[in-house]
């Protein structure tokens, strides 16, 4: 259902570039991070489940990201031994990976889909199975706050480098082409797919973000009327000395900072009636990119439901042509 919030007028949205401020480290840091993880990492499992869904395969997927820790996934696929191109999909804020063959629309359209678990969630709206095992400072209920005070220890450091982390994996996976992976998600899997862009490099072929969340966070924080960026509103309006070591902890993970390091094609999309994700928060992303193959869908009756199926069908149309499908 739409919502009555509206943020700046399109034609200024479309002019939007905030002046965001990188850390000095943000490479060193991201570096050492995906590093660590990397020599961390175990084996990936992957094993057959049966039914309910029967015309594709379904496998239960577990792989290491952040320190080792295991992260819960599925990859769902067309049957047969075909190589073709993968799509991993990030999940929304509060959801899980769901049960086996919930998530099936990007194999269903001839796809290796890959879904991961987000570490610590999935009990608001969808299953999870993936514990963070990472403990944090006080912190405002939800994950938006946990660690945050220091970029080390900051919740999305963790779920940041799982994204990338699953990207390698789905790299050597057999029967994906690892020169065809594409990464996706809605909200916060937008904003997880934008980092996943950024950070694993050329691994990534292409990068569709939905209405993404994590993104220009001085302004979202104070403008933003809905949860979850209003944890940290919450937080900072207890913890009123500690606003500048928090706007630099989210200066390593706000995706219109990381967007600069994307040189992907790109396929963003934007609802102008959102109140839970500013649209001048994706136009800031969306502008930040690198690339020079990336359109934005703006749907201007729309809350943070985006565009729904009918984007989705415009996102296949879009990705096969990009991958020679």
């Amino acid at each position: 259902m739409a919502q009555t919030f509206t943020d700046l007028p399109l034609e200024l949205l479309r002019e939007y570039r905030p002046a965001l401020t990188a850390p000095a480290d943000l490479d060193a840091f991201w570096g050492e991070t995906l590093a660590a993880a990397r020599e961390a990492a175990g084996p990936t499992v992957l094993t057959p489940v049966d039914g309910p869904v029967r015309a594709l395969s379904v496998h239960d997927l577990t792989f290491t990201g952040f320190g080792g820790d295991e992260i819960r996934g599925w990859v769902v696929r067309p049957h047969g031994d075909e190589v073709l191109p993968a799509v991993i999909e990030y999940i929304g804020y509060g959801g899980g990976r769901g049960l086996p063959g919930e998530r099936t629309n990007w194999a269903a359209a001839g796809y290796v889909h890959v879904i991961m678990d987000t570490r610590g969630q999935g009990s608001a709206w969808s299953v999870g199975e993936t514990p963070d095992p990472h403990g944090s400072a006080a912190a405002f209920p939800g994950v938006m706050t946990r660690g945050i005070r220091d970029p080390r220890d900051y919740y999305y450091r963790r779920l940041c480098t799982d994204a990338v982390r699953l990207v390698d994996e789905v790299g050597r996976m057999p029967g994906v082409d690892a020169s065809r992976i594409a990464v996706t998600g809605v909200s916060q899997g937008g904003g997880l797919s934008i980092a996943a862009a950024a950070l694993a490099g050329d691994a990534v072929a292409a990068v569709l973000p939905d209405v993404p969340f994590l993104c220009d966070f001085p302004n979202a924080i104070v403008r933003t009327p809905s949860a979850p960026f209003t944890e940290i509103t919450r937080f900072l309006s207890v913890h009123r000395d500690d606003a500048a070591r928090v706007l630099e902890t989210l200066s390593y993970v706000d995706g219109a900072i990381l967007a600069r390091r994307i040189t992907a094609p790109a396929l963003f999309s934007v609802a102008l009636m959102d109140d839970v994700v500013l649209p001048s928060g994706v136009f800031a992303a969306f502008h930040a990119l690198a690339s020079d193959d990336a359109a934005i869908e703006v749907y201007p009756y729309n809350g943070h439901e985006g565009g729904g199926y009918r984007h989705w069908m415009r996102q296949v149309a879009w990705l096969d042509a990009r991958f020679a499908r």
